[in-house]
């Protein structure tokens, strides 16, 4: 009877050997992925700070006039004008103060807008 107790009890201490081994493999692939996406995220940051300093140097003031004064005649610009700059009730109506045009007898399911073609 006394061997048999040991040989159950050898057995659960080899299950639980096993179980601890494999419970630990699991948390070290995941903390090996969790290190991965570490590394990617921080590439990610550094790929945004250099597009960033990128951006700011692209939109100096002075780089920006010298770029229109060069292109100006190829590009057709000129500085605004204050009479240029319109007041709200010189703008055209909103859209929705535009009544729907319904050919006679059509209903609402043959209505169509300039986006949609049938």
């Amino acid at each position: 009877m006394l061997r048999t107790i040991d040989l159950v009890l050898v057995g659960a201490m080899i299950a639980a050997a096993t179980m601890t081994y494999q419970i630990k493999h699991a948390a070290e692939e995941k903390l090996a992925e969790v290190r991965e996406l570490q590394s990617a995220i921080s590439l990610q940051e550094e790929t945004i700070d250099l597009l960033e300093a990128d951006w700011s140097l692209l939109n100096q003031p002075s780089r920006l006039q010298r770029l229109s004064t060069a292109f100006e005649a190829e590009l057709g610009l000129r500085p605004i004008a204050a009479e240029q700059m319109a007041e709200p009730d010189e703008l055209p109506g909103r859209a929705s103060d535009f009544e729907p045009q319904v050919a006679e007898g059509a209903t609402d399911a043959e209505l169509t807008t300039g986006s949609v073609q049938r």
